[in-house]
């Protein structure tokens, strides 16, 4: 959660958010999926076509407002030292 705090609007693919998180493909995703499940999360195929990017289309991740509000209680509420760590680091 503290990845997509950073920059709420942003969308992020699996690989950056397990290099953000340090953790592997068999952690992150089954939380993803459970994220977006419980409503923190949505996801989106990326709109690219593989053969002219040479790789498969990556699925976007982000943060609903739930998601925020869930992450602030976790992380601490906005204007908290932690919260505004989290958004200088953007």
């Amino acid at each position: 959660m503290n990845t997509f705090m950073k920059s709420p609007a942003d969308k992020l693919h699996g690989y950056d958010l397990m290099q953000a998180a340090e953790v592997s493909s068999g952690t992150l995703y089954p939380l993803l999926m459970r994220f977006e499940k419980e409503g923190l999360l949505t996801s989106e195929w990326e709109e690219v076509d593989p053969q002219q990017e040479g790789r498969p289309r990556r699925r976007l991740y982000r943060i609903t407002g739930q998601g925020q509000r869930v992450a602030y209680q976790l992380l601490g509420s906005p204007g908290t030292a932690l919260s505004m760590q989290l958004r200088s680091a953007a």
